[in-house]
């Protein structure tokens, strides 16, 4: 078929993800190839301390972007979307979303971002003796307790930002079980939460009297290929407010961001990893076995089909490397100069790659945010050198290119160093990636491992959740998911390799080992409220 016949037979998948700074949609053939895409360009907001999206910003969010690809669609193939083949929801992971019986929300929808869960992460970690991450759910969930939140009585519903779309457009209070393992640890044996654990929360706030118990207000956790309902009318108009789309698609279960990530790298088999490197940045390498002991720079999570998976989370990447770069496209203008960004990040980015190994002394911190991995809860983006530092561009653009991937290296030595996990292959995507060659060498350097960058991660993670939901409804042969991303989806392509040079990882250990000295500088500025 044609993409045009695809799209007019109902065949085609659609697969819509909630990043950061963008909403994403994106159609698939039978082949898993995408044909067409739409977007929209969203923000989070700073509301009494936290930072939040608003429900109507979601709503108008996903309509907005189902528009984009709408008219995609009939520019390039003249043909309205009437119906679907499947149609898959995934979202930035973890975060807070509580609704009462009505499904009304509680409070904003706090996300992955707020570090204001110390206390709780702190407690639950303790009692679990399991690595609890600020950012997860049950740590949003104890700290309002903590807090004496009133809001908290009245729970009925608790789910993550994938889980909430999934529930309002199917009618079905489920997660993927990726995204499940966020909210509270999942036992990869039952592929389901833990039951040790919720039996200890329960234990823990009952003295609070709450009518609820945990399994009470938790999503089902589903795994990857599992029936998770179908579009129901309202679901429909929901999406799509031009009316023409209708019911009855099905649609695969609701995953998280870490979860579409590893597909769209075709990184679900153990022994695989991949590293997302845009706004935040996270690892993923899917384990053999469990590590010997918790860590609190290594979350476990799983894959989307319940495969463990030890995750570093990193809150900043490139967000302060691009505000940069921004400085640079300012001084073109200013010249006048006419400007193509592309080409500005191209030109500072190769060029860095002649800049001294270890930076020549440059340090670079770039917490826009806090960063629970190096214990701050806050974060001021800053440039530091001494009088006798090498001080030039290249140098210049180096620190900030390591400094992008540099907390992501500290969690990953803990993994290779510290528990000798091995790795077969470990493919890198996202923003840092778009300038062919510098962020794989970069991040080759930073953990010491060959890194392949594959043409099709550029589609990101909204190709990954339609990849699930074309598994949903595309897997005749009841192939596992591994294997149907090796077999089906990518069909042997390991993408490009780049190999790590030891001048490189000697520089950037040099680089690493300035950087941890000079925490005592963030934490300074931290101090410092300006």
């Amino acid at each position: 078929m044609t993409a045009k016949q695809t799209i007019e037979a109902g065949k085609a998948i659609l697969g819509i993800e909630f990043g950061s700074t963008r909403i994403k949609a994106v159609l698939i053939d039978q082949e898993n190839k995408p044909i067409a895409q739409g977007s929209h360009e969203w923000e989070n907001q700073l509301v009494d301390g936290l930072w939040t999206y608003s429900v109507e910003a979601i709503w108008y969010g996903l309509q907005d972007c189902y528009a984009e690809l709408r008219k995609d669609v009939i520019r390039q193939y003249d043909c309205e979307i009437e119906a679907l083949a499947a149609i898959g929801f995934s979202a930035m992971m973890h975060g807070y979303m509580a609704f009462n019986e009505k499904q009304e929300i509680l409070v904003p929808f706090r996300t992955w971002r707020n570090t204001n869960t110390g206390k709780a992460a702190a407690e639950l970690s303790t009692l679990f003796n399991y690595n609890i991450p600020l950012r997860w759910s049950i740590s949003h969930l104890y700290q309002c307790i903590l807090d004496n939140e009133e809001h908290v009585a009245d729970i009925k519903f608790l789910t993550t930002l994938a889980g909430y779309v999934h529930w309002q457009v199917t009618g079905k209070f489920v997660l993927g079980v990726g995204d499940a393992s966020g909210m509270i640890p999942v036992d990869p044996n039952t592929k389901t939460y833990d039951a040790e654990m919720v039996r200890k929360f329960d234990e823990l706030v009952a003295p609070k009297g709450f009518s609820w118990k945990l399994l009470d207000i938790l999503p089902q956790s589903l795994n990857a290929g599992e029936n998770a309902g179908f579009l129901t009318p309202e679901g429909a108009k929901r999406l799509d407010v031009s009316g023409h789309l209708k019911a009855g698609i099905p649609v695969c279960p609701p995953e998280g961001d870490a979860g579409t990530g590893m597909v769209a790298t075709n990184a679900v088999k153990q022994r695989t990893g991949n590293v997302s490197a845009g706004t935040s940045s996270f690892s993923m390498i899917v384990l053999e076995k469990e590590l010997s002991k918790p860590y609190e720079m290594i979350d476990m999570v799983t894959t989307p089909d319940g495969s463990l998976v030890a995750m570093v989370h990193c809150n900043n990447c490139t967000s302060d490397l691009n505000a940069w770069v921004n400085l640079f496209k300012e001084y073109q203008q200013l010249l006048g100069v006419p400007v193509d960004m592309n080409e500005v990040f191209g030109k500072l980015y190769n060029n860095a790659l002649n800049g001294d190994p270890d930076c020549g002394g440059l340090i670079s911190y770039n917490y826009i945010s806090g960063e629970p991995v190096t214990g701050l809860a806050e974060g001021r983006p800053l440039f530091v050198r001494s009088a006798n530092d090498k001080f030039n561009l290249a140098n210049f653009m180096r620190a900030h290119l390591y400094a992008s991937v540099g907390v992501l290296k500290i969690g990953n030595d803990i993994l290779f160093k510290e528990e000798k996990v091995e790795v077969d292959r470990i493919t890198g995507h996202g923003g840092l990636f778009k300038t062919k060659g510098v962020g794989q060498r970069v991040l080759a350097a930073a953990i010491n491992s060959p890194i392949s960058v594959m043409e099709t991660a550029g589609e990101g993670g909204a190709w990954g959740i339609a990849l699930l939901a074309s598994y949903l409804v595309n897997n005749p042969g009841k192939l596992s998911l591994a294997d149907y991303l090796d077999q089906v989806v990518f069909a042997g392509d390991a993408g490009v390799e780049i190999a790590p040079t030891p001048e490189d990882v000697a520089g950037f250990n040099k680089y690493i080992e300035n950087y941890k000295a000079g925490l005592g500088i963030e934490e300074a500025a931290v101090k410092c409220k300006k």
